[in-house]
């Protein structure tokens, strides 16, 4: 069972989540990269079709922890899976289970929803991310290269004419 310092986020929970998503950034050493905005994220979680799912984690009444998710598919097991876009804890609350109950949360989801894949990325340096995913049994997918286009790559390829 899921612990119970950990829920699906609400709609007043939406500002307590940008500031972790900014709090991660600036831990990822990206902070120049994060425009996120409570408008974004509201619209995004709660709007018509959402397309992004969230957990938080709480501790006296105060949202410390959250996974970002949404869904993906796998064409070769023929069922969706859960992409893990952002998982942060709190350094304060750090080593106390709150990680790994946001994961068990998204765990069982997948279990529950016959997903058959929850995935996700960390960073290289991230030392202390890398062995926590080891102690719960995540493997790295060794010989895949995530690529992304973003800005004026992104711009440039689909900016041609529509057919």
């Amino acid at each position: 069972m899921t612990d119970s310092r950990v829920r699906r986020v609400v709609e007043s929970d939406v500002d307590a989540v940008v500031g972790l998503v900014h709090e991660l950034a600036e831990y990822e050493r990206a902070s120049h990269e994060c425009h996120l905005t409570a408008e974004q994220l509201r619209a995004t979680l709660f709007g018509g079709s959402p397309a992004l799912f969230g957990h938080v984690a709480e501790v006296g009444g105060e949202v410390v922890g959250c996974a970002l998710w949404f869904l993906n598919f796998s064409t070769w097991r023929g069922t969706h899976g859960i992409y893990l876009e952002d998982l942060y804890v709190r350094p304060t609350e750090r080593g106390g289970g709150l990680g790994k109950a946001l994961l068990t949360a998204l765990a069982e989801e997948c279990v529950a929803r016959g997903y058959q894949r929850l995935e996700w990325a960390v960073l290289n340096w991230n030392e202390p991310a890398i062995g926590f995913y080891r102690s719960i049994g995540a493997v790295p997918m060794d010989g895949w290269t995530v690529n992304r286009l973003t800005d004026g790559a992104l711009t440039a390829l689909g900016g041609g004419t529509r057919g």
